[in-house]
């Protein structure tokens, strides 16, 4: 029988990137209903997936948003909390309304979320996975809103794990390093690697070489496996946990 046969599945950040492949990912492995966040309608509207889904368009700090969604959504088995956005400054010269906008999204959309999923898991459990980064365990300069904002995710992964154990509700952190989304083609930096080496396919690869002791990014999909382990019942005394998915980076 598939992992997720009959599940109602709940997934933010979901119209691209890791939150597609694992929204496709659940929806072959027998999902009966996605429940799909994303403030990209457009995007949402052109996934194409074999399951019933509910498309919420919106702003994950948006508490409206989650209101909403508590009163129409039924019980969540399996939530991906992935929403995130990246910036990157030095300490020193940080503007405080891009930290702010960081920190609403990353943290403050994160709680309402992890708020939404906890209050929907079913009386016989569930289990959430939290999107992270390696930016939240390795210090990097000019990472400073981003990976105070995914320390702070790993930090309430652990806390919520702590919280659900008596209701039998799951919760990990999955901390990638360089992963290929789409997320890098607005970076002004991947845009000069893309002609200095010919091709975006070169410019991943060259990214992986420069960061990974394995010398490469992981898929999108690579990630949404590893996700579904987590969400499945493959892992069901896993909980409180982080899955460093980095390819050697924080070594």
């Amino acid at each position: 029988m598939p992992r997720f046969h009959g599940k109602t599945c709940l997934i933010t950040g979901a119209a691209s990137g890791i939150g597609a492949a694992t929204a496709e990912l659940l929806a072959r492995e027998g999902a009966e209903r996605l429940v799909l966040i994303d403030r990209n309608a457009d995007l949402l509207r052109e996934l194409k997936l074999p399951c019933a889904v509910s498309a919420y368009p919106g702003d994950v700090a948006d508490e409206g948003l989650w209101d909403r969604i508590e009163r129409e959504v039924p019980p969540c088995d399996a939530s991906l909390l992935n929403a995130g956005i990246a910036d990157a400054a030095p300490i020193a010269a940080i503007d405080f309304a891009a930290w702010r906008k960081v920190m609403a999204v990353n943290l403050d959309g994160l709680m309402l979320s992890l708020r939404c999923a906890l209050r929907l898991a079913p009386a016989s459990g569930a289990s959430v996975v939290i999107s992270a980064s390696a930016s939240g365990i390795k210090v990097e300069p000019g990472t400073a809103a981003y990976g105070a904002s995914k320390a702070a995710a790993i930090h309430l992964a652990r806390v919520a794990a702590k919280e659900g154990a008596p209701r039998g509700i799951r919760v990990n952190a999955i901390a990638p390093g360089g992963v290929d989304t789409p997320m890098w083609d607005s970076t002004p930096m991947f845009a000069d690697l893309v002609r200095e080496h010919g091709s975006r396919s070169g410019a991943i690869a060259a990214l992986g070489q420069m960061a990974t002791p394995l010398g490469r990014y992981a898929t999108g999909h690579e990630i949404a496996e590893q996700i579904a382990f987590l969400l499945s019942d493959a892992a069901a005394t896993i909980t409180g946990t982080v899955l460093v998915s980095d390819g050697g980076y924080v070594l």
